[in-house]
């Protein structure tokens, strides 16, 4: 499990990476999810991401950390289903119409967070 919830944390690490270095591509991913079925996708993707952390907590560096990501990732998981593409569209909308720089500013901390969650979870960052 914790192998699984290392590979979550590479994949909020890899598009930080992509979204600092082109902000528009991580833009047009995103809007991928822009469709019932992609937020059911979000939604599985968040509940995979939530139960590994919470698995994998009692093993952790942080354990209550990990454990308490877990259940808000379940949480917003549960959740996002309900948001609907229209709301999801508009919510996108006003954060790719902000500047370069305040997206890269989110995929800055989208990368950073990966790496935190990952020695977190136990595993070396460097």
């Amino acid at each position: 499990m914790r192998l699984l919830a290392f590979l979550f944390c590479a994949v909020v690490v890899a598009m930080g990476a992509v979204g600092l270095f082109a902000p528009a591509r991580i833009v047009a991913f995103a809007r991928r999810f822009q469709s019932q079925q992609g937020l059911y996708l979000a939604a599985a993707i968040r509940l995979a991401f939530g139960g590994a952390l919470v698995l994998v907590a009692p093993e952790a560096r942080l354990p209550n950390v990990v454990f308490g990501l877990g259940v808000f990732l379940i949480a917003a998981g549960v959740i996002t289903p309900f948001f609907g593409p229209d709301r999801f569209g508009r919510i996108l909308d006003w954060w790719a119409g902000r500047s370069e720089g305040w997206i890269r500013a989110w995929c800055v901390f989208a990368l950073l967070f990966g790496l935190a969650v990952a020695r977190a979870v136990g595993f070396e960052t460097g």
